[in-house]
This record gives C-alpha cells, structure tokens and sequence, in this order.
C-alpha cells in the first residue's frame, strides 16, 4: 500500500493507489487540524483506502503534536470507531 502524504500546498492529506489519488482536505488553525472532507475515487471505493487514508493522516498528525477535529463524517465515523485516537481531540496533548 502506499504511503499517506500530507500536501501542505492542497491543504489535503492524499494516498495514491493504482494510479487514482485519494484525499482528506483540511483546515490549520491554531495548532487543530480541522478535517473538512473526504473523497475516495469510485476505483478505490470498498477497499479501506479511506480508512487507511484517514489512519495516516491522524498518525501524521499525533507525531506533529497537533490537536484534530473532524467536520468531515467520514472522519467522524472513523474517530468513533477507534477511541485509541480520542488523545488527539483533547484541548491539550
């Protein structure tokens, strides 16, 4: 699997598989990475690329030492199902 690569310049953390190009937008302020939306190419679609996806951008995000906050669902629903995350949306590390 490819690696997950944070593309300061789109403001998106990004997965290439086969050719097709997966990616979670977001926001910076004041330390919070604010998750604004997701999308996973219909090619891509079923194969957990957008949970490996949103996996390694919050791991990028924890070893950067910022905060996450999710107003993408796809993030939301991702965050509930792994509590092992709940550190990084805490007012503080």
């Amino acid at each position: 699997m490819s690696e997950v690569v944070n593309n300061m310049e789109k403001h998106r953390y990004e997965i290439e598989v086969d050719g097709h190009v997966a990616a979670t937008y977001y926001r910076f302020l004041d330390g919070v990475i604010v998750f604004t939306h997701t999308q996973v190419p219909p090619e891509l679609e079923g194969k957990g690329i957008g949970s490996e996806l949103v996996k390694g951008a919050l791991d990028q995000v924890r070893a950067d030492r910022f905060r996450a906050r999710a107003q993408c669902p796809f993030v939301k629903d991702w965050l509930e199902k792994h509590p092992d995350y709940d550190d990084l949306l805490r007012p503080n590390l």
